[in-house]
């Protein structure tokens, strides 16, 4: 049976790293957004476009896990910005819908445009086979995290 100690100061030092990383990378990315976009703004967009827009701000909240005012405030900006369209929910007229527009369609190939210097240049300092192992162990590691959150997978996080 291996030691839990050793396991478990691996498995944090994992993290750590994965902290700093995220907190590099970010600061990196916001540098290319507009001025006053932080990454919340198009990361909102980005998921949207990715996993599926007509979401409800409290789904949203939920997905990013923060408190729906939070999320609220990060439509209303994108809102603002006429990123995304707030329509009414067909299955609850109490509720709105989040729905991406023409425009953040846009910023987001755009953002991501401006970050290619960036990504290029870590490209070519981490060889292509660091690159594939990480992908698949990040993937790995995220699946694994976003059930063990879930309640219906009987999670205690």
């Amino acid at each position: 049976m291996p030691d839990t100690s050793d396991d478990a100061r691996r498995i944090f030092a994992i993290f750590n790293e994965i902290g700093i990383v995220s907190q590099l990378s970010r600061a990196m990315f916001e540098a290319r957004l507009p001025e006053g976009v932080v990454l919340s703004h198009f990361s909102l967009i980005n998921h949207l476009i990715r996993v599926k827009d007509g979401q409800t701000p409290l789904a949203l909240a939920r997905a990013f896990q923060v408190p729906k005012t939070t999320m609220s405030h990060t439509v209303a900006v994108a809102v603002k910005h006429n990123w995304v369209e707030l329509r009414p929910n067909p299955r609850d007229g109490r509720s709105k819908t989040v729905w991406v527009t023409d425009i953040g369609r846009r910023f987001r190939d755009d953002a991501i445009a401006a970050l290619v210097p960036d990504l290029a240049f870590v490209a070519e300092h981490v060889a292509p086979e660091t690159q594939a192992a990480l992908l698949d162990h990040l993937t790995e590691m995220r699946k694994l995290l976003d059930a063990y959150r879930d309640p219906e997978n009987g999670s205690s996080g």
